[in-house]
């Protein structure tokens, strides 16, 4: 009996084996072979760079980078000590003054940079002819010379402040660090405040204390603040030198 198949019909023939093609054969060995021979070309390349970096701009030496030689980053150009022959001008401010006001007492400083904000005392002269300073015990105290202008009021008007005492800093101990163009500013009893701007830091030795640049005549509203700087003397038990800010008023308002 015949076999059964459901659609009807004769089984499927077994389509035919196609001949081998020879030239398909020899075209895969050929490329077998270049690939091979190109991986070997590549891992020689690699092996001799390697046994050689030097040549070939690849060495890598912690030791051979020197980090001195790098140029040193600054974020900001520091502060310039004004230096001149103590009968020199004080330094101005690269900005137009402002018309000096009626005298008025001062009754606090404020630099809002270094963080001052203090109140003013009135200091005269000791006996020996030295200018008073503020008492050691209120270290956030600034003294004003009387005997000079107020500020705001045409002349120089002196402020001076301890840097520090013996047991902590005082109310000018950042004072060194302030720049030209920092904006001080005063405020009097009138009600008025007068804004000053520095034009120039000076350091100067005790010994040759700029005395005319200090307290001489000028024909605009000054702010001079001094305080010590230098090196302590432990014999003497004061510092060697004095710090200077030159400031100019430039403007004033209603408090």
């Amino acid at each position: 009996m015949s076999g059964y198949y459901p659609y009807g019909g004769a089984p499927a023939p077994v389509p035919p084996q196609p001949p081998e093609d020879r030239g398909s054969t020899a075209l895969r060995t050929v490329l077998i072979v270049a690939a091979i021979a190109g991986v070997v070309t590549v891992v020689a390349g690699l092996l001799i760079v390697f046994r050689s970096p030097q040549e070939y701009g690849l060495q890598s030496s912690r030791d051979t980078l020197n980090l001195q030689a790098q140029p040193k980053q600054t974020t900001q150009p520091e502060q310039a000590w004004f230096q001149a022959p103590a009968n020199v001008p004080p330094p101005l401010p690269q900005i137009t003054p402002a018309p000096p006001m009626l005298p008025s007492t001062p009754i606090r400083i404020v630099i809002k940079r270094l963080g001052i904000n203090a109140p003013i005392k009135s200091v005269g002269l000791r006996r020996d002819g030295t200018i008073e300073v503020p008492p050691s015990n209120n270290a956030n105290l600034v003294g004003w010379y009387r005997n000079m202008s107020t500020p705001g009021e045409v002349g120089p008007a002196v402020l001076l402040g301890h840097k520090d005492t013996s047991t902590r800093p005082a109310v000018f101990a950042r004072l060194p660090e302030i720049k030209n163009g920092d904006i001080i500013e005063v405020k009097r009893q009138d009600k008025t405040t007068a804004v000053f701007t520095v034009g120039g830091v000076e350091q100067a030795s005790k010994k040759t204390f700029p005395t005319q640049r200090v307290y001489g005549e000028q024909q605009n509203a000054q702010l001079h603040l001094i305080t010590c700087g230098g090196d302590y003397d432990r014999t003497t038990g004061h510092y060697t030198d004095n710090v200077i800010v030159y400031a100019t008023m430039t403007s004033s308002y209603r408090s």
